[in-house]
């Protein structure tokens, strides 16, 4: 199974990105999904998240200009990122827990994390 995560990049402050992050493998069932972001010197942070019924949760710094949704059918969480900030600047990483099976056709529950993506925002 495997968290494949995408869309970083640089943008200037006021701008708009979208992060996808697609799950792959033998997966019976994803559960919650969500973004995390680490900047330079700072600990890693709840960014946004999603149940699989579409409940959603935002850290109060992007309230109202990020939004996270997902793709059941296609296993993938989105981030669009709206109205960017210079301190909106991080590692972006998506994470999710799910139901796989394993080599014995077993379900097994396991959280994962995608590798991360660098956003950049410029003053």
């Amino acid at each position: 199974v495997q968290l494949q995560a995408c869309g970083g990049g640089w943008v200037q402050a006021g701008g708009s990105l979208r992060l996808s992050c697609v799950v792959s493998g033998r997966i019976s069932r994803i559960n919650n999904m969500g973004w995390f972001r680490q900047a330079r010197g700072q600990e890693r942070e709840l960014v946004a998240a999603i149940t699989s019924g579409g409940n959603t949760n935002y850290a109060d710094s992007v309230k109202g200009r990020f939004t996270v949704s997902r793709d059941n059918a296609k296993n993938t969480v989105y981030l669009q990122m709206n109205s960017l900030k210079p301190e909106d600047t991080a590692v972006y990483s998506c994470n999710a827990d799910f139901l796989y099976y394993d080599d014995s056709e077993q379900r097994v529950a396991l959280r994962s994390w995608g590798q991360g993506t660098l956003v950049t925002v410029s003053s």
